[in-house]
Parts: structure tokens; C-alpha cells; sequence
């Protein structure tokens, strides 16, 4: 009945003048990104709406927030004006992320605007023939209203919320690493779980208190693994995704061993909560951070660096005070607030 009813009402909705938002739906970081969305757009003066799919009774804007709904071929049957995030995944990388490039190649001109979140994709992208005008770099952002820097009692109540002790060694890792959306047992490779298990296994030996918070779904590998170390761990999964932001509280440094990345938010979140980062090369953090002045960045599957980088920040005072201040100038720089103006112009193709 409330389909129907929201079905009803779009028929008076003049052609263009709204923008239907298609998330994920699974209640994680890419559905975040679709409610942030909401709240810019409308902040722009455009009615937005969050919706599972597209059926439309007057054609409007449609932003898909995965790049793999390029894939539905339904979606270039309608008249609406289309755009989609398009965060991570060269052709040459697997079977699945070919598809989507050769579905943007095919598609290009019926595709009004593509937004990618580093550098490096957005040179992927205009390689696919689209014109380059469609491609806006738009890094995937953070809400510093709700990522508030940590204090020393809020690190108190989290870790005794958590049943974490408060002379541990906290290190956090929060993303999806496994695959699919179950227990996660099986890795999912790009995400670097492996890398982060024989990183802290490194740690292991030199922090001898060390204590790891986990987040997210599909965590599976992850936890078996900390196990066998016996590595002490905590995993808190929320269903409301905001709620990360309290749990960097608990944390003395976080840590991102990823070989592929479209982001990860956390390289903004553990900067806007003042939380020293330590990286590989990846996705936006290749942007964002500059190594030794908002973050330590190290190269891809270089375990000995991201032990000897965590290590350095860890018993360095000096060092993580400068991390700490110039990672959150970085992070208010990459507020959502700050973004405004890139998605206007992103969207300036698609209400014409």
C-alpha cells in the first residue's frame, strides 16, 4: 500500500526535478554514502529519495552508488538521466570489474555523469571512451559533525563499554574484508586481510598488550586468524553504520593493508577522529595523505613497512601529535560540507 501511495505521488513530479538515490541495501558503508547524498542534495534545493530500485512514473535523475548496476541493462531502457559512483576495479583485475568496464564502454553515451573517488579511477574511467566532461572526481567524504576527535574520556567509557582493557594497545580495522555478505570466512583478497594477519602477528611480538578492534561485516578470516595468533580481539558489528565513529574512541592507531580501494572511509574517519593511520597505497589514501605529515603510507603487501610504520607511531609521541593535527585539517578539507559545489557540478548534466 505505501509503494503504491509513493508510486501516486511521483506522478506529479515535474520531468528532472528529483533525484532518486539507489543504495546497496545492505545497511553498510555504500548506503551510508546514499543517506549523505540525500542530505547535499537536498541541501542544493533538489528533492532526493533512497530507493531499491528505479520504476519511475515521470523521468527523473537516477545516481546508482555501485558501479556494478551498470551491469543491468534495464536501467538505459528508461528515459531517466543516469549517473553512478564508480569507486574501484580496473578491467584487468577480474572478470566481474571487466564487465562493468565494458557495460560503461558500451553505455557511454546513454551514462550522464560518473563519479569517482581517487585519481587513478578517474583516469580509468575516461579511458573508456565517456566524454571526460561526465567524469567528476568527488572523494568519498566525512561527516566531522558525527567523526569527532577522540578524548581521553571517551577512550575510557569505550574501552569499558567493550570490556577492553585500558592499558591494551588498541588497533582498529572496521571494513568488509570477507566475501559476500555471511560469516566472511573465505577472503576477500583486495581488502587485504591476509596482510593485516601477518602484520599484527608481527606486532604481536613487540606489543605485548596489543588488543584488536574489529568492525563490519565479513569478518570471518579475519577473526579465525587473530584466534590462531592468540591475538585478543573484539568485534562489534552496529547495524546503524554512524556508530563507528564511537568506536574509534577506543583506538591508539588504526591500520589499512589494502591492495585495491575506491576509499576506504576510515583514511577520513581515523583522521576527523584524530586517530594516527598507517596505509598502503591505495584508493583515496594515495590522494589524501602525505606521508609523514597526516599519515604514514607505505607500498602495497610491504608487511615489514606497515609493522615498522605502526611501530614508529606507536612509540613516537611527536610523531603522532603532528599525525593527529594535520590529518584533521586534511579531513575538514573532505568534509561533506566541503563537496557541495563538486556535486553540483556533477549533476548540472543531469537536470538539463
Amino acid at each position: 500500500m505505501l509503494y503504491s501511495l509513493v508510486m501516486l505521488r511521483d506522478i506529479f513530479w515535474k520531468p528532472y526535478s528529483h533525484l532518486i538515490i539507489i543504495g546497496d541495501n545492505v545497511n553498510w558503508a555504500i548506503d551510508e554514502e546514499a543517506r549523505q547524498l540525500k542530505v547535499i542534495t537536498e541541501m542544493m534545493g533538489v528533492p532526493a529519495h533512497i530507493r531499491k530500485n528505479m520504476i519511475l512514473n515521470v523521468p527523473q535523475m537516477v545516481h546508482y552508488t555501485s558501479q556494478f548496476s551498470l551491469n543491468n541493462e534495464v536501467i538505459y531502457k528508461s528515459k531517466n538521466r543516469i549517473s553512478v559512483d564508480y569507486f574501484h576495479g580496473k578491467p584487468e583485475q577480474g572478470d566481474s570489474f571487466k564487465k562493468c568496464f565494458e557495460s560503461l564502454k558500451k553505455h557511454r553515451e546513454d551514462i550522464a555523469g560518473v563519479r569517482v573517488s581517487t585519481k587513478e579511477m578517474e583516469s580509468v574511467i575516461k579511458n573508456s571512451g565517456i566524454n571526460p566532461t561526465k567524469v567528476k572526481l568527488i572523494p568519498i567524504g566525512i561527516d566531522t559533525e558525527i567523526f569527532k576527535p577522540k578524548t581521553k574520556a571517551k577512550q575510557h567509557l569505550m574501552r569499558e563499554k567493550l570490556n577492553i582493557p585500558e592499558d591494551a594497545v588498541v588497533i582498529g580495522s572496521f571494513q568488509k574484508d570477507g566475501v559476500g555478505w555471511g560469516e566472511g570466512l573465505e577472503p576477500k583478497l583486495i581488502k587485504g586481510p591476509d596482510v593485516f594477519l601477518k602484520v599484527i602477528e608481527k606486532l604481536k611480538s613487540e606489543v605485548p598488550n596489543i588488543h584488536i578492534l574489529l568492525s563490519g561485516p565479513a569478518r570471518g578470516f579475519v577473526k579465525t586468524g587473530l584466534t590462531k595468533l592468540g591475538v585478543p580481539f573484539t568485534h562489534k558489528y552496529y547495524s546503524n553504520y554512524k556508530k563507528v565513529a564511537d568506536l574509534y574512541d577506543a583506538l591508539d592507531l588504526y591500520i589499512i593493508t589494502s591492495r585495491e580501494e575506491g576509499g576506504p572511509k576510515a583514511c577520513l574517519e581515523s583522521m576527523a577522529k584524530g586517530i594516527p593511520l598507517v596505509t598502503t597505497e591505495v584508493g583515496q589514501c594515495k590522494d589524501l595523505v602525505v606521508n609523514k605529515k597526516n599519515g604514514l603510507m607505505v607500498p602495497i603487501d610491504d608487511i615489514s613497512s606497515l609493522f615498522k610504520s605502526s611501530i614508529k607511531i606507536l612509540r613516537d609521541e611527536n610523531l603522532r601529535t603532528t599525525l593527529i593535527n594535520n590529518g584533521y585539517i586534511t579531513a575538514k578539507e573532505n568534509s561533506y560540507n566541503e563537496q557541495i559545489s563538486l556535486w553540483k557540478e556533477l549533476f548540472s548534466s543531469l537536470d538539463k
